[in-house]
């Protein structure tokens, strides 16, 4: 209703839709892939994310540039899936600015990333 007059008033429009691909949710990985962290540098905390084709014990371990265990994130039997752990910063408080590394081992597979602290 067109509010100065009082009339009805009808408009259209063309409108083109296009056709999205989108990841659902419940698809399970087909391969195991460890993520870059998100975000890189960061602070206090970052996304670490990962994905398993199979089930399997997963470990997530935080190392400093020495190699030194800096905190152990996951240490439990996951099913098949896709998952994020955030790691805070916050709760080390003698965590310096610098790289650190962390450690996805998922089975038989496992992979190293870096990562940087801004503090």
């Amino acid at each position: 209703m067109d509010n100065s007059t009082g009339n009805y008033q009808i408009w259209s429009a063309k409108v083109d839709i296009s056709t999205v691909d989108v990841e659902k949710d419940n698809e399970l990985p087909k391969e195991f892939s460890l993520n870059q962290n998100y975000p890189n540098p960061f602070n206090p905390s970052t996304i670490i994310s990962w994905q398993t084709p199979t089930g399997s014990w997963n470990t997530l371990k935080i190392y400093d540039a020495l190699g030194g265990e800096v905190v152990t994130l996951v240490n439990e039997y996951r099913p098949a899936g896709k998952y994020k752990v955030e790691f805070s910063s916050q709760f080390i408080p003698d965590l310096k600015s610098g790289i650190y590394f962390y450690q996805l081992t998922a089975g038989e597979y496992a992979e190293t990333k870096k990562m940087i602290l801004l503090r």
